[in-house]
């Protein structure tokens, strides 16, 4: 995983603050062997849309603030839909 115990702990944080569960990382920061990649976050809450927004933009918005600006997607799965990403996600991702 190429995420510092720190970055995790950052992660976990705000995931923990505005969804009130832990994120999974998933995708290219998951292998040691890649280089760049942005960073895959899905988290999976019984939130409406719009609370799933603001809640993503304060998230994101926490975690540049502590650990500087960096391409950050995050996938909000509030149980209404069964999409191809939430699956890889859950199969391949890691709890932060």
């Amino acid at each position: 995983m190429r995420l510092t115990p720190i970055e995790q702990q950052v992660i976990r944080e705000a995931s923990l603050r505005y969804f009130g569960v832990r994120p999974r990382l998933f995708g290219s920061r998951l292998n040691d062997l890649k280089l760049g990649g942005d960073i895959d976050l899905y988290i999976e809450a019984p939130v409406s849309p719009k609370q799933g927004v603001e809640a993503r933009l304060h998230m994101v918005a926490d975690i540049w603030k502590a650990l500087g600006e960096r391409k950050i997607d995050v996938v909000v799965n509030a149980g209404g839909e069964q999409l191809p990403i939430y699956e890889v996600a859950k199969r391949e991702g890691v709890l932060l």
